[in-house]
């Protein structure tokens, strides 16, 4: 149906218009698509004039054609890298380079499939755009949230032993220790043979064996709890081997087993649980005659003090402030010189052109894994605090000759948005030079208002930078039928939309603006949107990498 009589071509228009005014949300996320797609072909195109690669039919017109892909069929797929190969010169990653498939779970970056991936495309002389630094999904949500999870804090072992470490006192004299016998045994210890920390120990010297209380020292009194457990840690050795003491408390004895000595520090517990509101404890060490050395003692009760503290706001700002700055830093500058471009940040807004926040978004549950709202924590308000402004900033300093892109979508169907796009862009802008283009996605169905095509692009051009379809494709099975076949007319539809897009473009933006085309995928097969549960046919090539009348309608546009 090449030629429409004029009464065709005007059902035609209202039946846009109808289907236009019908859009719905489903699971392509909110990308707006028809309740019921049109199949009715203007005839636009020539499915015939299909000569020709897309990089070199798009010399002249705009720089870059481009082409997303991801690193298995690039790496394994020999159709699939040559129809690259053939019809692109500039390739954005699908995911490689998305926070959650570099981010690992502790915070280490993995970039071993983006550099694979890289080396590809250097290898087939294939310029990178690099995609994407900020994004509230395909997070690695586990580690961002961990930065900003409630602290623990430790528990507090509490020493109610004064001087456990023998360093407070003059001579045979230790504050807050006194002998019970055998004062003329004690005497300070030192050098580093004597000595296991600090600069003194008790040193005790047994002439010969007795009782274990024939020498015995004891500490001041110190508060208990009555019922509860007390572990005491001491060191000890002896001259030479063999040596023996015990511990015992008062005023209510508890005695210890009977501990054997070695030449060196070693440690020894003893735990008895408080009979009395105030203890002490004795070092009973009169058994076998030898000369000992005592330090670092202690009585610790229980732990005090553990749990968790809530992060304020401030600290929670600070750490996913400086997560972001770190993945945009390190990755812009892993790839400064061989990636010249970068979507900066990644679909900011919602429909209605509001910033996306946690209170006006909530990450659905099945995706809290992936999903993260850095505008919750750092800000998402026109201030100086704003997380978009800031990772603008962020990417200017980490690799200030990379052109710098802001990417959303829907920009065909929602005004507001368009608006707010160009708002904030020139609002950041007024902070320095900070972003150089715009990426429209255009996941685009049959429906899709040729006149919202023309607003987004005439108004993102208005800001007089650089723009950029970054993610073109055409729904067909918008009504996401399971057993979904695509019609002769429908296909011809899909190519008069590709012409569409392409003749929109080259009008409404200026020559020196357009900074290029990229159609988001290779074949059907390998699209985002054609899945077993909802089949769809929305690219260029079809399941064997031949060119579809959409291709020929891409090119035609071209012309």
């Amino acid at each position: 149906m090449k030629n429409l009589s004029l009464t065709v071509r005007f059902f035609v228009a209202g039946m846009f218009l109808i289907y236009c005014s019908s859009c719905q949300k489903d699971n392509y996320g909110d990308i707006m698509v028809p309740e019921t797609p049109l199949l009715i072909s203007t005839g636009n195109v020539d499915p015939a004039d299909s000569a020709g690669n897309l990089k070199t039919l798009s010399t002249g017109v705009f720089a870059n054609m481009g082409m997303a892909v991801t690193f298995g069929p690039m790496s394994t797929n020999a159709a699939y890298l040559a129809t690259v190969k053939t019809h692109a010169n500039n390739i954005t990653f699908g995911n490689e380079l998305k926070e959650g498939s570099v981010v690992t779970n502790i915070g280490t970056y993995n970039y071993t499939t983006a550099d694979a991936l890289y080396a590809i495309c250097a290898t087939n002389n294939l310029q990178v755009f690099g995609h994407t630094l900020v994004w509230h999904s395909q997070q690695n949500s586990t580690y961002l949230n961990s930065l900003i999870a409630a602290q623990v804090v430790a528990p507090v072992l509490t020493n109610v032993l004064a001087n456990g470490g023998f360093e407070a006192g003059s001579g045979s004299l230790f504050t807050n220790w006194s002998s019970y016998n055998g004062g003329t045994s004690f005497s300070a210890g030192s050098g580093a043979s004597e000595v296991r920390t600090g600069s003194r120990s008790l040193k005790v010297i047994v002439a010969a064996d007795g009782q274990a209380y024939s020498v015995q020292l004891a500490s001041d009194l110190f508060a208990t709890t009555i019922g509860t457990s007390y572990t005491m840690t001491f060191y000890i050795k002896a001259a030479t081997a063999g040596g023996k003491m015990r511990i015992s408390t008062g005023t209510t004895a508890q005695y210890s087993a009977d501990y054997t000595t070695t030449t060196g520090f070693a440690p020894y517990t003893f735990t008895f649980s408080a009979k009395d509101a105030q203890s002490r404890v004795l070092i009973d060490i009169g058994s076998i005659a030898n000369t000992y050395y005592v330090d670092d003692i202690t009585v610790t009760g229980p732990a005090v003090g553990s749990g968790t503290i809530e992060q304020t706001d401030a600290q929670k700002a600070t750490a996913i402030d400086n997560e972001m700055r770190r993945y945009i830093t390190t990755t812009m500058q892993r790839y400064a010189g061989k990636i010249k471009a970068w979507d900066v940040v990644n679909e900011p807004f919602m429909q209605n052109g509001a910033l996306r926040t946690n209170t006006n978004y909530t990450i659905p549950s099945a995706n809290a894994n992936s999903e993260f709202l850095y505008a919750q924590y750092i800000g998402g308000k026109y201030d100086l605090n704003n997380y978009v402004l800031k990772a603008f900033q962020y990417a200017k300093a980490a690799d200030a000759t990379a052109l710098r892109f802001i990417n959303d979508y829907n920009l065909e169907t929602s005004k507001a948005k368009t608006d707010s796009m160009v708002a904030l862009v020139s609002y950041i802008n007024k902070q320095g030079a900070l972003i150089d283009g715009i990426g429209t996605q255009m996941h685009i169905a049959l429906n899709t208002s040729h006149s919202g095509i023309d607003y987004a692009f005439k108004t993102l051009a208005s800001t007089g930078l650089k723009i950029r379809i970054s993610e073109l494709d055409v729904i067909l099975n918008s009504s996401k039928a399971a057993n979904y076949t695509p019609s002769v007319s429908g296909l011809n539809l899909q190519a008069d939309l590709y012409k569409y897009v392409m003749q929109s473009y080259l009008k409404n933006v200026p020559a020196a603006q357009r900074y290029g085309v990229t159609v988001w995928g290779v074949s059907d097969t390998d699209s985002w949107l054609n899945t077993s549960a909802n089949p769809d046919v929305p690219l260029l090539f079809d399941k064997n990498y031949k060119k579809k009348v959409a291709f020929a309608g891409f090119l035609q546009g071209l012309k």
